[in-house]
């Protein structure tokens, strides 16, 4: 159960320092080929949204709803951080765009934790290119990016869908949820 389930997907998961813990919290899900394919969020609708709520929003409308890649933070919510908080969701996007060769507005961001506190830019940018380095397929590659999303959580939420399709063929869906 994994969200590297269907073909053509690839995930990982490290720790790069931003809990003090020392546990997994930056994640990372591609595109296999790096390529940007169709994708959809639901959004919150509330009038207070966090920053990666409001790039992730713009990511999608400007790349026509495409994207090779969704890069997490766990740990810091990157919530009510105002215009810096804005500017360090894109950087992510960028660091990640940079490193697997795609257009910024095609990788989509995501972050739980702590509400307030600015984002700390370090370790993520230090973690982004071994976070890309470890991307795989596999049941292993998709846990690893579900457990680094985990915060209070007691257990890993990871699932996978697999039917058939009206013409005979088959589709699988794979995810991971926080």
């Amino acid at each position: 159960m994994s969200v590297t389930a269907a073909d053509g997907f690839i995930a990982a998961g490290i720790a790069c320092g931003i809990k003090v813990s020392g546990d997994p919290d930056l994640s990372l899900v591609a595109t296999a080929d790096h390529r940007p394919t169709p994708a959809a969020a639901v959004f919150t609708t509330n009038l207070s949204t966090a920053a990666p709520v409001v790039t992730t929003r713009a990511h999608l409308a400007a790349s026509g709803g495409l994207a090779s890649g969704v890069v997490l933070n766990s740990g810091n919510a990157n919530a009510a951080t105002g215009a810096g908080g804005r500017a360090d969701a894109e950087r992510m996007c960028a660091l990640v765009a940079d490193e697997i060769g795609c257009d910024a507005a095609e990788v989509l961001v995501c972050s739980t934790g702590l509400i307030g506190i600015p984002l700390p830019m370090a370790p993520i940018e230090a973690g982004i290119a071994p976070l890309v380095a470890a991307l795989a397929g596999g049941p292993q590659a998709g846990a690893a990016a579900a457990t680094a999303i985990m915060t209070t959580d007691t257990v890993c939420k990871e699932t996978v869908v697999k039917g058939p399709t009206v013409d005979g063929g088959h589709f699988t869906v794979g995810g991971m949820a926080k």
